[in-house]
């Protein structure tokens, strides 16, 4: 099955529709928001002389588009990645159209390795949408400057670009996890919504643990602990350690998880 196809078929789904729309929207339902509120402390320093992204968020387009980065890469984000990777061969399976598929002259890994190019395309293409639809809304609502950092200080504009670049990447590198954990469900279920909510629900308790300051230094073995690392790239001096090890740990379990998705659908009888 050429890319060609996989994608043009992806692309006509509406739940790839329904969901662009939803991220696409989510920074006019923001600038509304803000708004309507009054805005943020447009950058108010807090009893402790520092302010939040949240704080500075209507400081300029730059600030906006990384507050949306904010505020959705915890748990808006995963959706759509465990969506797009988990509905591909469940779905297929579900419709009883998997077996017509693997009965032409296409080798199974091929088949998956086409799915999972797709899934993961269109995960990134998702990922890249929000905070570039926030960019040009936020421009157009408060201006382009330069990007306030919460530690003090100021980016200029034509240096935020590339570390807001850095951070979408990074995000989609920690999100590797979820797309694996949701890839290899749907190799193992008929059930569409089985292996999405299921790869959602397993982020969620990843992020519940990470919150137990009990578990110590197991903690860094949690991809959620580093899922925020990216604001390492909004700091005066660029740091790398945090995005090293998120994007490490991301990474090693993303490849275990594709290599038990691909084992499996290789040796699973479809019988659906």
């Amino acid at each position: 099955m050429p890319l060609r196809v996989e994608a043009l078929r992806q692309w006509r789904r509406r739940r790839t529709l329904v969901m662009g729309g939803v991220l696409a929207a989510l920074p006019f339902v923001m600038i509304v928001a803000f708004a309507v509120g009054g805005g943020p402390d447009n950058g108010a320093a807090g009893g402790n002389g520092r302010i939040s992204l949240i704080d500075s968020a209507t400081a300029s387009g730059a600030n906006f588009a990384v507050t949306c980065l904010f505020v959705s890469a915890g748990f808006l984000l995963v959706v759509p990645v465990a969506l797009f990777c988990g509905d591909t061969v469940a779905s297929e399976a579900g419709w009883s159209s998997l077996r017509y598929l693997l009965a032409s002259p296409v080798p199974r890994a091929r088949l998956l390795w086409s799915k999972l190019v797709v899934a993961l395309g269109f995960s990134l293409a998702a990922i890249v949408l929000l905070p570039a639809v926030a960019l040009a809304a936020g421009t157009a609502a408060y201006g382009w400057g330069p990007l306030k950092l919460p530690t003090g200080g100021m980016l200029p504009a034509g240096d935020a670009l590339p570390r807001l670049a850095l951070a979408v990447v990074f995000v989609f590198v920690s999100q590797l996890v979820t797309a694996g954990l949701a890839f290899w469900l749907s190799t193992r279920t008929d059930a569409p919504l089985g292996a999405v909510g299921g790869a959602v629900g397993l982020t969620i308790v990843g992020n519940v643990l990470d919150a137990v300051t009990a578990l110590g230094s197991w903690r860094e073995f949690l991809p959620a602990h580093w899922q925020f690392a990216w604001a390492d790239a909004l700091q005066p001096q660029l740091e790398w350690g945090g995005m090293i090890k998120g994007s490490v740990l991301s990474v090693s379990y993303a490849v275990v998880l594709f290599a038990l998705a691909f084992r499996g659908f290789a040796r699973k009888d479809i019988v659906s």
